[in-house]
């Protein structure tokens, strides 16, 4: 069978599992829509917890980021990986003894002001809607190939259908939806791997094939590095971001991940605070198992590309290369006329990607309306590395197919999550706890689903519309969420001078100086567009790691802040000393 017959098998099985696993576990209460009931078991918690944190930037970005970006795209593993081992440890059981199920109610209960609730919700509304722009992208890049539709297209079914599973079941029908979509996602992961692996090095487990030599007996990272100074690129594993940009990028994404509301409230889907810890011990687990093969991959996928498609006859290429050249995500120029690709250091276009005219070139390529002046006449769009890479691998079809239904899996599982954070934000910490305290538990359901609908909207927008490939937007999304929920959360449970006055300006002052600067160096809203470029960037840092600034200038405009006004009232000092004492501490005393 074909490509796109396996697909329509594959991804129209998991979806029906997924649609049928909503409908039996559909919300009744807004207890079961916001924390699933909080009877999850530890090892199911685990699984959606793995699948919630690998979304789209996991599955497809990462490894694209680390496929063309080499050593420097390791911040993406060591931020993501220490980030999880941040939360897991040093804020989730805490946040789970405090009892508030979202990032909001803790800093609204927790600063004993409903400004501090209003500020934490605006912010998780800015993360999360940065960070779904980046799931809703992913679904769009996979229907747009494997369907056969416009990635435009693509986006509106994915919204359809994390529209349906959310709205219907809320946590509890997305916990079980993604223990399912993390089985998926692992499984069509690992296994072209593991057959690639073999073909490149003999060797099944892609960790090791990495670092293996293949069977002309020189080590794939070797012949790798020689590939790419040979065209003129920077070897593979070195890099070409400074220190300095590579620490606060690592830092931003390891402290926005522990700020991350839909991550959070994961810990409070367990029945007690020891279940907490469990989960997050299995969740790191099964996490390990993609993100320690995701370099294997980008490492076989770069060297795969560069040897299939280099000086090769446009008539000679294959299949899979112009069915990719049909959504836009693949484009080549014959820029010297000799109708062979050359890839080579430098974009093939002018802008963040092709354009393309009606017409067809002399060897029937798309012809490219804005090329740009350099040599290189091949664009690749990074969020296509994971998919495209068992087909030109040669793999069979149903693992092509198999890594579609991967992809949407881990896309959507994320973008189920952070729907409900926008929903909850909306329901819980703005009208119930606001506007409108006395409202019943029905009508809060109501609006929670309302705010969903509101809420997939908005993402197909930014979905159809991304300022960026999938990884870099959703590190942004961190970088926000590192500048304005990490200092209030952690001076939250530690600090029992922390008073509203100081957690509220901190806030305030890292996200708004984050946003700033990622709208002027980023998307190039604000200022000169001629002074907008790297060379003027603050510090040398990349606006993917500006929000370890932001969360600095959080720190230090809290504290200072604080020290000047009043401190917290007794009773609240007494919850901060009291969240931090394990549960049965004061029984083993006694005895």
């Amino acid at each position: 069978m074909g490509i796109q017959t396996w697909t329509f098998i594959i991804v129209g099985l998991t979806f029906a599992l997924y649609i049928g696993i909503a409908i039996w576990s559909r919300a009744s209460s807004t207890k079961e829509f916001y924390v699933a009931g909080g009877g999850v078991s530890p090892l199911a918690n685990g699984l959606a917890t793995a699948a919630d944190w690998m979304s789209a930037a996991s599955f497809l970005g990462m490894a694209g980021i680390i496929a063309f970006s080499g050593y420097d795209g390791s911040v993406y593993l060591m931020g993501w990986t220490g980030g999880y081992v941040l939360l897991a440890l040093l804020l989730a059981p805490y946040l789970r003894k405090f009892g508030k199920f979202t990032v909001p109610d803790f800093i609204g209960d927790r600063y004993y002001s409903n400004l501090a609730r209003t500020v934490a919700v605006v912010a998780a509304l800015f993360v999360s809607f940065t960070y779904v722009a980046g799931q809703m992208r992913g679904v769009g890049v996979v229907f747009s190939r494997f369907l056969d539709v416009e990635v435009n297209t693509g986006v509106y079914i994915g919204m359809a259908v994390v529209l349906f599973y959310a709205f219907l079941g809320g946590m509890k029908g997305i916990t079980y939806t993604q223990v399912a979509q993390y089985c998926v996602l692992i499984f069509a992961f690992m296994v072209p791997a593991i057959f690639i692996s073999l073909m490149a090095t003999g060797n099944p487990i892609p960790q090791l094939g990495m670092g293996s030599a293949g069977s002309d007996g020189v080590y794939l990272l070797d012949k790798l590095d020689g590939l790419m100074t040979d065209l003129g690129f920077t070897a593979y594993t070195d890099g070409t971001k400074s220190t300095t940009d590579i620490f606060f990028i690592t830092a931003a994404l390891m402290l926005g991940t522990a700020g991350l509301p839909h991550v959070i409230i994961r810990f409070f889907t367990v029945p007690k605070v020891k279940d907490a810890r469990k989960s997050a011990g299995y969740a790191l687990l099964f996490i390990a198992i993609l993100y320690t093969t995701a370099p294997a991959i980008a490492v076989f996928a770069r060297t795969n590309l560069m040897e299939t498609v280099q000086d090769t006859p446009y008539k000679e290429i294959p299949d899979w290369f112009t069915k990719w050249e049909e959504t836009g995500l693949i484009a080549w120029t014959d820029k010297n006329g000799d109708g062979k690709i050359q890839y080579l250091p430098g974009s093939a276009v002018e802008g963040k990607k092709p354009m393309f005219s009606e017409a067809r070139g002399a060897v029937g390529q798309r012809l490219i309306t804005n090329a740009s002046a350099t040599r290189n006449e091949l664009y690749v769009d990074r969020d296509i590395t994971v998919l495209a890479n068992p087909e030109i691998a040669g793999l069979p079809n149903w693992i092509i197919a198999l890594v579609a239904a991967g992809g949407l899996a881990a896309a959507l599982s994320t973008a189920a999550g952070l729907l409900l954070v926008i929903s909850t934000s909306i329901s819980h910490d703005l009208i119930k706890k606001q506007f409108a305290p006395n409202i019943s538990d029905k009508r809060e359901l109501l609006i929670a689903r309302v705010s969903s609908l509101f809420a997939v909207v908005v993402a197909g927008y930014f979905g159809i519309n991304p300022p960026g490939f999938v990884a870099s937007v959703v590190a942004l999304a961190f970088g926000l969420a590192a500048s304005s929920f990490f200092p209030a959360i952690v001076m939250g449970i530690f600090s029992k001078r922390m008073n509203r006055e100081g957690a509220i300006t901190g806030m305030i002052a890292g996200l708004a100086i984050t946003s700033y600067y990622i709208a002027r160096f980023k998307l190039g809203w604000i200022g000169n567009p001629e002074t907008s470029t790297e060379t003027h960037w603050w510090f040398g840092i990349s606006p993917e790691g500006f929000g370890t600034v932001g969360m600095l200038v959080n720190f230090v405009i809290a504290i200072v802040i604080s020290r000047f006004t009043a401190p917290p009232p007794a009773e609240v000092q007494e919850i901060v000393e009291n969240i931090r004492i394990p549960s049965g501490a004061g029984d083993a005393v006694q005895h």
